[in-house]
């Protein structure tokens, strides 16, 4: 047999040893995998048995605090939007406040200014007219 046609046959040994570690390998895994999953549920499934064996009281007790926690977290919910509204509402009210100042003391600035600037043209059309009437 050459050189060649035995290389090839070892590669094609090698391959297929390859092959079978590697399907091995994969059916090791999904064997673990399953047994996790299996061991997760057995343990979940014990969890609520032991739960429902260990329970201080009955379910119709339980329902009742249920549904009295619930209602008074609602309560205490409902509350603290009621605050928070009240505080927004309180800080808008200051807010426009202070708008409605800012404007007023802007509007008298403006005021004033316009009032210097017509004294100063005024000032300046007299001293024009007494030049024109003047040379």
């Amino acid at each position: 047999m050459s050189p060649v046609v035995e290389i090839r046959t070892m590669l094609k040994e090698v391959k297929m040893s390859e092959n079978k570690t590697l399907h091995s390998e994969l059916e090791s895994s999904a064997g673990h995998l399953g047994g996790f999953l299996a061991g997760l549920l057995l343990g979940a499934l014990a969890g609520a048995v032991t739960m429902l064996l260990v329970a201080p009281q009955s379910g119709k007790r339980t329902r009742a605090d249920i549904r009295h926690k619930s209602a008074k977290l609602r309560d205490q919910a409902t509350d603290t939007v009621e605050d928070a509204v009240d505080q927004v509402r309180t800080k808008a009210h200051h807010i426009e406040a202070d708008a409605r100042k800012e404007a007023k003391e802007l509007e008298h600035r403006g005021k004033e200014m316009l009032d210097d600037q017509m004294d100063r043209a005024s000032t300046a059309v007299a001293d024009v007219k007494t030049a024109v009437h003047g040379s």
